[in-house]
């Protein structure tokens, strides 16, 4: 190898030796890229799943072939399988990428070329203006930018931490409100059935005392009418409760005509929180509250790189010249851009990221809002409920079956009329289906504001 070429290629080598630790030194996360972990009921950063290839969608069938089903066995199976965790998922691992790239300095540029012989890099003999060079470069910006451009993605990234966590908090709540609707409907069955078949036979009895003259055919066709209205509840209810088992499976991204256990029984969860410890619950660990935060430091820094922007960049180049029958040249050359025309970009910049900003504070504000009326809402729906089946299973339920009976008595004997049995039999099956309305009307309050809170309520 001629002694020109060996140069050459030594100072290649060594220019991309000198670039490597530049790129290198970048890609690690610094301190200020360490993300916090939520206030409670959040996954740390290492308990994302990696990324896999989408799960068939009846892979976890045989999952949920038995006796019953709890709202605990579905949520783990969403918070496992559901895509749009998974999709959360990916997009916080894209935004924590994006921290160590803006962090990093432009790539060098390396030219390499020749003057004289068209032949490539031959020079002409004689000749003292052809040459072979190579010509390496760097851009520098200003100091400071590139900490700001690593703040700005490493906020971002905790933006997207926190909206992950909302997303799982958000998805696990769909799912207790399916399933307390799924629980309601299989017991508002349950009972209608039984009491149907109640009605049924006190039908019988009615129409064998009417063949004997002792009742009059209008309790009979009252009876009938009776059956016939409990029918159409049971068409509804069934409807629902379909509905119901289709939503819970999308939810746990199975097939939405998949076989679903019936569900297991559900115990009033021991709410004692009062509203102003709500409000501060959530004020502090709504996953919302803190993205939008985040979001809102994000903003600030975007407002300071774009002042920054009225600082010069700088670019730093070298420059390697072998000429014939001469020394060689070695050049150096330091530029930086003259932002003359900042009236119309960098004070526009300005302008535009502290609109930004002042969004940023402003849909801070919006959700606030939003937060506390839900979690009054849901508080309010939460009690009233929570009153209500008190009032069922201590006093209207028990009394109005006990005055059930006491009309069925004293209807056999005659001194009650069918109609007015028929009343307490249609009160008695309407208290009974109320309560777990109720209950499921309480426990799904208290699951819509766990995202909110970031804690589990209901049990």
């Amino acid at each position: 190898m001629s002694s020109s070429r060996r140069i050459l290629l030594q100072i290649l080598v060594g220019t991309i030796a000198l670039c490597a630790p530049v790129a290198g030194a970048q890609t690690g996360p610094s301190s200020a890229g360490t993300v916090n972990a939520p206030v409670a009921g959040a996954l740390s950063t290492a308990a994302l799943p990696a990324p896999v290839p989408a799960p068939s969608i009846q892979a976890d069938g045989d999952a949920l072939t038995g006796q019953e089903v709890t709202v605990q066995q579905l949520a783990d199976i969403a918070l496992a399988r559901n895509p749009a965790i998974k999709g959360a998922a990916e997009r916080f691992q894209a935004q924590q990428a994006r921290v160590p790239e803006a962090r990093s300095l432009p790539d060098p540029m390396v030219a390499g070329g020749w003057m004289g012989n068209i032949t490539p890099f031959k020079v002409m003999d004689g000749d003292p203006s052809s040459y072979r060079g190579l010509t390496v470069s760097e851009d520098f910006p200003y100091p400071g930018k590139l900490a700001l451009r690593g703040k700005i993605a490493d906020r971002q990234a905790e933006a997207g931490r926190w909206e992950y966590e909302q997303t799982q908090r958000e998805v696990v709540a769909e799912v207790k409100s399916a399933y307390y609707a799924y629980f309601f409907d299989t017991e508002a069955i349950q009972i209608t059935q039984k009491n149907k078949d109640l009605l049924q036979k006190l039908e019988s009895i009615a129409e064998a005392r009417y063949r004997v003259g002792k009742g009059i055919q209008q309790d009979v066709l009252r009876a009938q009418i009776e059956v016939a209205r409990i029918d159409q509840k049971l068409i509804v209810l069934r409807q629902e409760e379909h509905t119901a088992q289709a939503r819970l499976n999308t939810l746990i991204y199975r097939d939405p005509e998949a076989l679903l256990p019936p569900p297991a029984p559900v115990k009033p969860a021991d709410f004692q929180l009062s509203l102003d410890q709500l409000y501060a619950m959530a004020h502090s660990n709504d996953p919302g509250l803190a993205r939008d935060r985040r979001m809102i430091e994000g903003s600030e820094d975007s407002v300071k790189l774009a002042q920054r922007a009225y600082d010069p960049d700088f670019n730093v180049s070298y420059s390697y010249e072998q000429r014939p029958d001469m020394p060689d040249m070695h050049g150096v050359m330091v530029g930086i851009n003259i932002p003359v025309f900042f009236h119309s970009k960098q004070r526009e910049g300005v302008i535009e990221a502290s609109h930004d900003l002042n969004a940023s504070r402003r849909e801070f504000d919006d959700r606030l809002t939003e937060v506390n009326f839900e979690i009054k809402q849901q508080y309010l729906a939460a009690t009233a409920s929570r009153d209500l089946m008190n009032l069922y299973s201590k006093a209207i339920v028990p009394q109005s079956s006990l005055a059930l009976e006491s009309s069925m008595a004293s209807y056999e004997v005659g001194k009650v009329d069918f109609l007015s049995m028929l009343d307490n039999f249609v009160y008695v099956l309407d208290y009974e289906v109320s309560y777990y309305q109720e209950l499921s009307n309480y426990e799904t309050a208290l699951a819509r504001m766990e995202p909110l809170v970031n804690t589990d309520l209901t049990e």
